[in-house]
């Protein structure tokens, strides 16, 4: 099985950037669909990004289309999520998540994930 480790969260002021980081261990990388999640106390865990294998396929929530971009480097084992023109509500404990699947599919819904990683907190002020 795989182990996910984020980094990159911060303090920002609104309209900064950050990218977030999520290093795999344990398997084959690129046998993973990949995928990028926050939550916020007392709500569900909500969709943000997620990433084909071979990294040639995306799918964005709609709110960070065109500010975030999401991709990986199967030589280095890692899953990267640039964001950018960052918003107060963009605020958030970020989670990535792995998938083994063959087929080209990506699944919106936490319960299709089966690893996690511990999260990295991202801080928007305005």
């Amino acid at each position: 099985q795989v182990q996910l480790v984020e980094s990159g969260g911060g303090l920002v002021q609104a309209g900064a950037s950050l990218r977030l980081s999520c290093v795999a261990s344990g398997d084959t990388f690129s046998r993973y669909v990949m995928a990028w999640f926050r939550q916020v106390p007392g709500k569900e865990r909500e969709f943000v990004a997620a990433i084909s294998r071979n990294g040639g396929i995306t799918r964005y929530l709609d709110s960070v289309k065109g500010r975030f971009t999401i991709s990986r480097d199967n030589a280095k084992n890692t899953l990267y999520l640039q964001t950018n023109s960052l918003k107060p509500e963009d605020t958030a404990v970020y989670y990535c998540a792995a998938k083994v699947q063959l087929l080209t599919i990506l699944h919106t819904n936490t319960r299709e994930y089966d690893y996690w990683g511990q999260g990295t907190q991202v801080t928007v002020s305005s």
